[in-house]
């Protein structure tokens, strides 16, 4: 049986042995011990923020415009959007609309599209003053650059981001703004704009023949898909600001190995990355389905990618995918799930 002196001096010696180990190891220039790299699935892009629903009015016909109050919000430069995470946990994109150097707020606007998938419906019908919304960002894939002028081209609720750019203009540049819509009612923020003998505003069809872009000038546009598309074939150096995925052609079929799991896939041609994962990993993250709110992100280790998202930067595009869109160009595709 040994004596009490004696366990109580080796226990001692061994929590020293240990604390000075512990220096050791945290003084070395491998501490913390690389590790596998961690999986991108399923986290935001962005810290989400709980904020306030202040106010809510409808600016015009089928249009709702939200103030979201809160403390210290991150700033924010024109062109730049919102994730709202909305009750259902539905997440959608709006162009911040309101004045960047409030902090203590962000406005946005969104028309209910009635054929839609439920977005623009949840927001018209059940987001009331009061309540609290999930928000991520804001990002910016719109901004303002530098430019001895600028012509903006904007199809009704596209008006939201091109509203601070207005507003950040130098004293004395070169701007103007055609603004078109079905109907004056229809056209959020109408009244405002035609006060500037700088901007046009056609209820209809605008007729794009007649819109002159100065040699050098930055030329932005968003609104309808049909009105980007027109403008984007007579302006290819236009600026766009798309929250509905771009009309591609579909892709071959393909196979996926998910490594991690040691599974392989067969995907269609007329079926996504997503809806062949979530077949065999049903728990796999995902929201907006349409390449915009990155929640699906995946870390590709094998293959080419056909990207089709519009959020992810070109070094982000170099060893990862959003899988709700984008596709192969290779005959397989490794992902590290």
């Amino acid at each position: 049986m040994p004596k009490p002196l004696t366990v109580a001096l080796v226990a001692g010696a061994a929590l020293l042995t240990r604390r000075a180990m512990r220096r050791r190891i945290q003084a070395s220039p491998l501490w913390p011990m690389p590790a596998l790299d961690e999986p991108v699935s399923g986290r935001p892009r962005s810290r989400a923020l709980r904020l306030l629903v202040a106010s809510r009015e409808e600016v015009a016909d089928g249009v709702v415009q939200l103030r979201l109050e809160g403390r210290d919000l991150p700033r924010w430069e024109p062109g730049a959007h919102l994730d709202l995470v909305l009750p259902s946990g539905l997440v959608r994109q709006y162009s911040l609309c309101g004045d960047p150097a409030d902090t203590s707020s962000y406005t946005v606007a969104t028309r209910l599209v009635a054929d839609g998938r439920g977005g623009s419906r949840e927001v018209h019908e059940q987001v009331a003053e009061g309540m609290e919304l999930e928000v991520r960002g804001p990002r910016n894939r719109f901004p303002l650059v530098e430019a001895p002028a600028y012509v903006f081209v904007a199809g009704g609720i596209g008006i939201t981001p091109i509203l601070p750019m207005l507003r950040a203009l130098p004293d004395g540049a070169e701007w103007r703004l055609l603004y078109c819509g079905r109907s004056r009612e229809s056209m959020p923020f109408v009244a405002e704009l035609e006060e500037l003998d700088q901007v046009t505003v056609v209820a209809g069809v605008p007729e794009l023949g007649a819109l002159d872009v100065p040699e050098g000038a930055a030329l932005y546009c968003c609104g309808p898909e049909g009105l980007m598309a027109a403008v984007e074939e007579r302006f290819p150096q236009v600026r766009l600001e798309r929250f509905t995925p771009r009309a591609i052609a579909p892709g071959s079929a393909f196979e996926v190995e998910l490594r991690r799991s040691g599974r392989t896939l067969a995907v269609p041609a007329d079926s996504s990355v997503l809806a062949a994962v979530r077949r065999e990993l049903p728990d796999t993250l995902y929201s907006c389905e349409q390449g915009f709110c990155g929640t699906c992100q995946q870390r590709v280790l094998e293959g080419e990618v056909d990207h089709r998202d519009e959020l992810l930067t070109d070094a982000e595009r170099g060893d990862s995918m959003l899988i709700c869109v984008s596709r192969a160009r290779s005959e397989r595709l490794v992902l590290d799930m």
